[in-house]
């Protein structure tokens, strides 16, 4: 069991929980020193070593691979998954229409959400090209180049698809997260897909935990809200605390407040707190430019000593 419980999110299929805890805990440790808590963070990670808080990442990436294969094969989805997979992008989309800090990226946005209704009515293949291409347009998707942009924009849209329709991916992937839970747990960090895999899992533990979002889609309307179980959506009544941390460029996130969309558990009172929006640079989902900022910092401190 573990102090510190990591859920990592879309595209890390090719990764293990030993080489993500690699790139996590130095980020981690790097918030709570940037939040001023010199000996916390040197508990976690001193001098490229673990420290004596135990930190474990739930790793379900593997359930992505392909049997007998190492890598993803991106033309696996069946029709349902496919249809997700186009809400799903057109929401990026939407999202960046309305929110993009970059006047370029708000007008690209902006035209390809404009999709004439006789291509709607087509289908999603119909729609589904020209929707990945306009995201791939978009500076969030520039340090890839198109042609890895494209294959990583196909694999998190696809990913995401596989959880929601998949029982045993998401069975597997919240069972990763639990099994690191246990009396002396304080706090579940979930970023981007991880925050929707934490969430469910919480509902189906016992013990209190505090509860970092970070990236999370959890309030997108209809492609993940709608989709969560248990319904209707609430609290997990396992969480004392519960923190979101959102980029206003992260796509992925949409810029939600999530606590209009999470009421307390029966008896309780705790809601979603969702801090000023930081700003992670060019790469406004990347975990570790989470990680490290002095906010987080201060949440990891404050679950750690409460």
């Amino acid at each position: 069991m573990a102090t510190i419980v990591l859920v990592h999110g879309i595209a890390q299929e090719q990764e293990s929980a030993d080489t993500l805890e690699a790139k996590w805990l130095p980020g981690l440790a790097g918030g709570v020193r940037n939040h001023g808590d010199l000996e916390l963070a040197d508990r976690l990670w001193r001098n490229g070593v673990p420290g004596e808080v135990s930190t474990r990442m739930a790793f379900y990436g593997n359930q992505f691979l392909v049997k007998g294969a190492q890598g993803t094969v991106p033309g696996q989805v069946d029709d349902a998954q496919l249809e997700l997979m186009g809400q799903l992008a057109e929401q990026w989309l939407t999202t960046a229409a309305k929110h993009a800090s970059y006047d370029r990226d708000r007008r690209t946005a902006q035209q390809l959400t404009a999709v004439p209704p006789n291509a709607r009515a087509q289908g999603i293949k119909a729609t589904m090209r020209p929707v990945l291409n306009g995201l791939t347009q978009l500076r969030w998707f520039a340090p890839l180049g198109i042609g890895l942009a494209e294959k990583f924009v196909w694999r998190a849209l696809s990913q995401v698809a596989r959880y929601f329709t998949d029982d045993a991916v998401r069975q597997y992937a919240q069972d990763q997260v639990l099994a690191h839970i246990g009396p002396d747990t304080r706090l579940v960090i979930g970023h981007s897909l991880g925050s929707v895999v934490a969430y469910e899992a919480l509902h189906r533990c016992d013990h209190e935990v505090a509860l970092l979002t970070m990236g999370s889609p959890l309030g997108l309307r209809t492609v993940v809200y709608d989709r969560l179980r248990p319904q209707p959506v609430s609290v997990p009544t396992a969480v004392t605390r519960w923190d979101n941390l959102v980029d206003r460029d992260d796509l992925v996130a949409a810029h939600l407040d999530l606590a209009p969309f999470f009421p307390p558990a029966h008896g309780a009172t705790v809601v979603p707190v969702t801090a000023a929006a930081l700003d992670n640079g060019a790469a406004p989902h990347d975990s570790t430019h989470y990680l490290v900022k002095a906010a987080t910092g201060d949440i990891v401190a404050k679950a750690l000593t409460r």
